[in-house]
């Protein structure tokens, strides 16, 4: 007897953590501050939306095993907001022997959406979620915020980065990856203890992929005009040739790969590469949807 019916894995539900209430950026406080979020109409400064992404590495494991550390991918659109004190849990379909892609989400305790996404296993990842959205965008009709931007600008320069177990991540980040996995949902000895790893190594986990590829993004330069409060809309992390190693040097180069814009936000997509510290190999990558809010910015409406 055989059955086509798909099954679903399902994580347990997690309470996480809020950590970025004194993230600065551009010379003010972020969504992330409840005084912020309140302005802007938001209940509370939620939570980043890849802190999720660690609720799937328990069922990524399952399926797929090893290999998703190495080569595996999340690719994510983000469509509710969640507050500390909310509960979360994570979902994946099971796919077939032998296929690397399958559909995986992530739910608060009520069945609200949190955010939707595919997840794949390299080399070949055929279409991600945020591909599939990139080629469905429109051409903006009128920038403001981000008028001085292109598609296909780069960043100012190479940027040297890495994350050591005690290193407070900066302003973006002000909390170091050991805070991170006192607090994370899904602890694991791969990320804190080097000897029970199949690497030998320690190992950076999704959600702080997002730290290391981000942290040093205002060396950029990219010339987005400001104040305006901006927040993740969709986000995708690539393993190529991981895992990401705790106390490795990498470089990082940025391109800007779309532009777009809805009622509420305008946004710039940003392809950000890591390699090792040699800027030969190709490690892992991020596409990550920085959306600005265009009500945050003073005599938006006037001026558009």
């Amino acid at each position: 007897m055989s059955f086509n019916s798909p099954l679903v894995l399902s994580g347990p539900l997690r309470s996480p953590r809020q950590m970025l209430a004194e993230q600065e950026y551009g010379g003010h406080i972020s969504i992330h501050d409840d005084a912020m979020a309140e302005k802007l109409g938001f209940r509370a400064g939620p939570i980043e939306g890849p802190t999720h992404f660690s609720q799937f590495a328990p069922l990524m494991a399952q399926i797929w095993g090893q290999a998703f550390f190495e080569r595996g991918c999340i690719s994510s659109h983000y469509l509710n907001m969640v507050i500390e004190g909310e509960e979360v849990r994570a979902f994946a379909e099971v796919p077939p022997p032998g296929v690397t892609r399958t559909r995986v989400w992530a739910e608060k305790a009520d069945g609200t959406p949190v955010l939707e996404a595919s997840a794949s296993l390299g080399p070949d990842h055929g279409q991600t979620l945020l591909e599939g959205r990139m080629a469905a965008l429109r051409p903006p009709e009128k920038l403001l915020i981000l008028e001085d931007l292109h598609v296909g600008m780069t960043g100012k320069t190479d940027e040297l980065v890495r994350m050591d177990p005690d290193q407070n991540m900066g302003k973006l980040y002000p909390f170091s990856l050991n805070q991170k996995l006192a607090a994370i949902t899904e602890p694991s000895d791969w990320y804190a203890n080097g000897a029970s790893t199949p690497w030998g190594r320690a190992i950076i986990p999704f959600e702080m992929v997002s730290v290391l590829a981000e942290y040093s993004s205002h060396k950029a330069g990219f010339p987005v005009k400001g104040p305006a409060v901006g927040l993740f809309a969709d986000q995708e992390i690539r393993m190529i040739d991981g895992p990401l190693f705790v106390g490795e040097d990498y470089l990082i180069r940025r391109e800007i790969v779309a532009l777009s814009e809805s009622k509420r936000t305008e946004s710039f997509w940003v392809l950000s590469k890591i390699y090792d510290a040699t800027g030969d190999t190709l490690k892992a990558q991020m596409l990550l949807n920085h959306a600005s809010l265009k009500h945050s910015y003073a005599g938006y409406a006037e001026t558009a």
